[in-house]
């Protein structure tokens, strides 16, 4: 039977790896949607079963916004930071290929 508080309404699932990442959107019997963020991590057990680790992060509506916010910040930086790097690398290259080792004695 059908549990009408948690009808589910849309779900992604990402693959990356050993972890498998599930978004799960659902609607409330109010018909307000929340999203479930899952991670889900296979691990090995010392007995060589395996098993999975599942982490739930529940998101309400209200808080929809403020998310976005946070993630969209977030990565904005994180894409700054690499731009960052790799321009310093670049930097670094370019600084290293007009470098010599003549001194002024030899001229």
């Amino acid at each position: 039977m059908e549990n009408d508080t948690n009808n589910e309404v849309y779900s992604k699932v990402v693959r990356a790896g050993k972890r498998t990442y599930f978004f799960d959107v659902k609607s409330t019997k109010g018909n307000d949607l929340y999203i479930i963020l899952t991670e889900s991590k296979k691990t090995t057990n010392s007995d060589g079963s395996e098993s999975f680790q599942k982490h739930k992060l529940f998101l309400y509506k209200e808080d929809f916004e403020k998310f976005r916010e946070g993630l969209e910040d977030v990565l904005a930086k994180i894409d700054a930071l690499k731009n960052t790097e790799n321009s310093e690398t670049e930097d670094s290259l370019i600084d290293d290929s007009y470098s010599t080792s003549i001194s002024f004695e030899d001229l």
